[in-house]
């Protein structure tokens, strides 16, 4: 390679590092605590908990949940009803002033399936663990600190690739994985800086660019809106004001009819920004691994209850579902999420001796001018 070239690929790897940088380290900082959010819910108290029931104690009827629900927020709407991963009998209500209420604005809780009784889920409403997923996802700035957040995350991969093209030329010099500890501090930390990060090159790749499409979710799901939902209820444009909403008590049988094999993961009710003003929406999830990340709308005329449409997934909603398990690491049990704190911890090295190495860097410029 070129001297020329090295000293242009070095600039832009210096350049779009140091942009990045202080926002990676917030990132990678309150990613940290995300990984192990359960654990960590459990531990400060506001994991949900359900009251001792007989194992076989029947869950109540869905219309009777909604209602419960309603009789905890009488002013407000329900605006979506999903059910919990960990526990079949633990549902997750939202909730608020009117069904387009954005999301940040919306008040979670949970409700017991078996008895209709309410639950807080802290978590989801304020303290720790919120303040940290708010500052990951968006800075607490909404869509504009989301697409911030992106533009950082493009900067970061663009770090990531120009690194590697400096490294190939520069370890010619060296043998693979070589920390010269004879020579100078800084050359010692550029050693460890660059073995780390080509230790951690897949995995922060995978990192970065599932973080760029999680921070643009608001614009896939205002495109999915736009595109296919708005397609999928097109014979309802001109059709009058929703005025009798049928009951919610069979939504979960014509919904596993309508996409066999699959279950419910949430219901988005009329008005709300994953349905219409004339339809339930119920997003079936396949049993795999795989295929329960991936949603399939099934749209239920509200008034009716006839199925009106079951949607098909376009590549960039299955894009945005895979790409959050991947980002997070939770999908993999324990392991995976020790593998991943352990990286992000490298992450967090690689990204500090970089700002550590262009001070040096740039005091020894200082020093040798005249």
């Amino acid at each position: 390679m070129k001297p020329s070239t090295i000293r242009r690929w070095s600039f832009v790897h210096t350049w779009a590092s140091l942009v990045c940088t202080l926002f990676l380290l917030m990132l990678a900082i309150t990613g940290l605590p995300l990984i192990f959010h359960h654990e960590l819910e459990h531990l400060l108290g506001e994991a949900p908990r359900l009251r001792e029931m007989p194992a076989d104690t029947p869950r109540l009827d869905l219309q009777r949940l909604v209602e419960a629900a309603e009789l905890q927020r009488p002013d407000e709407v329900v605006q979506y009803l999903g059910w919990d991963d960990e526990d079949a009998n633990a549902l997750t209500v939202i909730m608020a002033a009117s069904a387009g209420t954005e999301p940040n604005a919306s008040h979670t809780f949970g409700l017991d399936a078996r008895s209709g009784e309410a639950f807080g889920m802290p978590s989801a409403n304020g303290g720790l663990m919120m303040f940290f997923l708010r500052m990951h996802v968006d800075m607490y700035a909404g869509l504009p600190g989301k697409l911030l957040l992106a533009f950082m995350g493009l900067l970061f991969v663009l770090a990531i690739v120009s690194g590697v093209v400096l490294y190939a030329p520069f370890m010619r010099r060296l043998q693979f994985a070589e920390v010269r500890r004879h020579k100078p501090h800084r050359t010692r930390w550029l050693d460890l800086h660059n073995l780390i990060g080509i230790v951690t090159l897949s995995w922060a790749l995978v990192v970065g660019i599932t973080g760029v499409v999680s921070a643009c979710a608001d614009l896939l799901i205002s495109a999915w809106r736009n595109e296919s939902l708005a397609a999928l209820v097109e014979p309802y444009r001109d059709a009058p004001p929703l005025q009798h909403r049928a009951p919610a008590s069979d939504l979960l049988r014509i919904a596993e009819t309508a996409a066999p094999g699959m279950q419910a993961d949430f219901i988005a009710f009329p008005g709300t920004r994953f349905s219409s003003e004339h339809h339930y929406s119920v997003f079936m999830k396949g049993s795999s691994h795989l295929t329960s990340h991936l949603w399939t709308p099934v749209l239920i005329d509200a008034a009716t209850l006839e199925v009106t449409a079951v949607g098909e997934r376009p590549w960039y909603m299955d894009m945005l579902s895979m790409s959050q398990p991947l980002h997070f690491g939770d999908y993999g049990g324990r392991p995976m999420q020790i593998l991943w704190a352990a990286l992000d911890l490298l992450t967090i090295v690689v990204l500090g001796s970089g700002l550590y190495l262009w001070w040096k860097r740039r005091g020894k410029g200082r020093e040798v001018k005249p």
